[in-house]
């Protein structure tokens, strides 16, 4: 038994074999343990919980499943799945979990989060964060009509892909200082996050004690996930699945 991380899967149907990957390691390796919690980004767009897009309806009914056989499902926002309500939870009874969130795993307390605030010297991104995070702003997007969301959506993401494209690596990057920060106000030395796609584990200093920071793998390069057991963290690579 083991509890499972994963992030930014970006699932779209445009591209079905992260999809499929998705949808055999619920089937598989998510069957069996303690909890599942996915750190934002599980679709590239979500534009409200009234969305009736069959792709997404698909991993939506795969969660569902995955919940009633008795799988704890915890899922955080993204930078491109921000809209989950209410309605999302009691479609696919996952619980939608704040950020950052504190864990307690074998007595040691474990801090999660998507990592797009970390990121702190992409000044736009952060501007463009605060925005859309905005309850008003939330309120007045999911008002207008399904097919405008979709369009506005589409358009964002365009505009995400420029803007990822032209900013530099660090740019992109989490700052180290922040990170020490946030560690050292929540208590933890151990730090799990997405959002960057750069997978890896990095180990350092914090106040004179051992730290990590553990970072998810994006899904469009092949699956991927951190399981954690008694034994300790692994980073895992899923094999492929689904159409190809």
């Amino acid at each position: 038994m083991s509890t499972l991380f994963i992030s930014d899967l970006h699932l779209d149907a445009a591209d079905p074999v992260p999809g499929g990957q998705f949808l055999d390691f619920l089937n598989r390796q998510a069957r069996t343990a303690d909890a599942l919690y996915i750190l934002g980004d599980l679709f590239e767009t979500w534009v409200g919980d009234d969305d009736d897009d069959a792709y997404r309806g698909t991993i939506c009914d795969a969660l569902a499943a995955l919940t009633r056989g008795g799988v704890p499902c915890y899922v955080m926002h993204g930078n491109r799945d921000f809209l989950y309500q209410h309605a999302f939870e009691l479609r696919t009874g996952v619980r939608v979990v704040a950020d950052p969130l504190t864990l307690e795993l074998a007595g040691q307390p474990v801090l999660i989060t998507h990592g797009d605030a970390l990121c702190v010297a992409d000044h736009s991104y952060q501007r463009l964060r605060s925005i859309v995070r905005d309850a008003g702003w939330q309120r007045r997007f999911l008002a207008l009509p399904l097919p405008l969301r979709r369009q506005l959506a589409l358009r964002a993401r365009a505009g995400s892909q420029k803007h990822t494209q032209q900013a530099s690596y660090q740019i992109m990057d989490v700052d180290q200082q922040v990170v020490s920060d946030v560690m050292r106000a929540c208590g933890v030395r151990t730090l799990i996050h997405g959002h960057t796609h750069r997978p890896g584990v990095h180990e350092f200093d914090l106040d004179g004690a051992p730290a990590q920071r553990i970072v998810l793998g994006a899904w469009h390069d092949g699956g991927n996930c951190l399981a954690w057991s008694p034994a300790g963290f692994q980073l895992q690579t899923l094999p492929r699945g689904g159409p190809e």
